[in-house]
């Protein structure tokens, strides 16, 4: 398991590197990252030169923009004037010694810019993603455990209802319902922009705004969940070896929790290491709707601005993301599953 370990992470290089520089470039095409002055009376010409020449944009995207992306930019002396004299040397580290950048938009360092970010996206998603499992492993098993009834038929009819149902539709009738019928739960921001919650109303307020974006992202989630859930139970139950627990009289619970759940779970454990990676880049339609300040706000916002250092950030964080709980998942699946082994 060692050895597969570390030529996963060795492979994984490569490809990271690979993502990045293609963002990269990508990015440096697509537009004039500065355009948005342009609409700013009081920037002056001058001004936008200097931001320019500040951020490196007057120079070729390759070599010099790469390099220093890449490297840092204390290797040159800068010349922020345009005057032809070099004013001092450059402070930007470049992304293989950690430092991504100053944000175009924000005007501050990316990583205290995702910092900012990044904490709010990870309590929607996870909290989504708790609920989704709790919600998904009962009703899953339920149904499995009382196959084709007049329960089981409803929980799979709403389950393909809901899954064929696009997010932003889900997002906008739990509004309708919630926010405009009954007037009972917020729709925007994370909390109440009215009134300075303090003490124990604070956490309260945070927890009313979550609970329309929680289940924007939970509902599809579940009903995606639950049916691999049903169908894993329902062929694991008719195993040899659950016929054997059960004929060695031990309880339907303990068969179902200690003996079936455990190999149900599996096809679980694969949509969740594939998924929770996109919690770190932010559900970009929920945050859009509800207002939720997050990842997937700032991607949208950076994009706008073609602000590259952010986007080259999110982008890299998620692929990082997406290869780690590959191999987190495989390693859970050999802790749950004895037979698999790696070479």
């Amino acid at each position: 398991m060692g050895r597969y370990i570390l030529r996963r992470i060795l492979q994984a290089i490569p490809l990271l590197a690979i993502v990045s520089v293609l963002v990269f470039f990508l990015l440096k095409t697509a537009g004039d990252p500065l355009a948005y002055l342009a609409e700013d009376p009081t920037v002056t010409e001058a001004d936008r030169a200097l931001i320019r020449a500040q951020l490196g944009l007057n120079e070729p995207v390759f070599p010099h923009q790469f390099v220093t992306w890449l490297i840092g930019d204390d290797w040159r002396m800068r010349d922020f004037t345009g005057d032809g004299v070099p004013d001092d040397y450059g402070t930007q580290r470049g992304i293989l010694r950690g430092d991504f950048g100053e944000s175009i938009r924000y005007q501050r360092s990316v990583s205290d810019v995702v910092s900012d970010f990044l904490p709010n996206t990870l309590l929607l998603g996870f909290s989504a993603y708790v609920l989704t499992i709790i919600f998904s492993l009962v009703i899953g098993m339920y149904a499995a455990l009382r196959p084709y009834t007049l329960a089981d038929n409803l929980l799979t009819g709403g389950a393909f209802v809901t899954y064929s149902m696009p997010i932003f539709l889900i997002a906008l009738l739990l509004v309708q319902v919630f926010a405009i019928w009954l007037d009972v739960l917020p729709v925007q921001g994370m909390y109440d922009a009215r009134a300075a919650a303090r003490g124990i109303r604070e956490p309260l307020d945070l927890a009313r705004h979550m609970i329309l974006p929680v289940l924007s992202i939970a509902l599809i989630s579940i009903a995606g969940y639950s049916r691999y859930v049903r169908s894993s139970m329902l062929e694991v139950i008719n195993s040899d070896y659950i016929r054997t627990a059960r004929a060695k009289g031990l309880p339907q619970r303990r068969v179902v929790s200690l003996h079936a759940l455990k190999n149900a779970a599996l096809p679980l454990v694969t949509l969740i290491g594939l998924d929770v990676p996109f919690i770190l880049s932010g559900a970009i339609v929920t945050e859009t709707i509800f207002g939720w300040p997050g990842m997937g706000q700032l991607f949208i916002n950076s994009l706008n601005f073609l602000d590259a250092p952010v986007l080259i950030f999110i982008v890299l964080m998620t692929a990082i993301a997406v290869v780690l709980m590959q191999l987190l998942t495989d390693i859970a699946y050999a802790t749950l599953d004895p037979r698999v082994r790696y070479s």
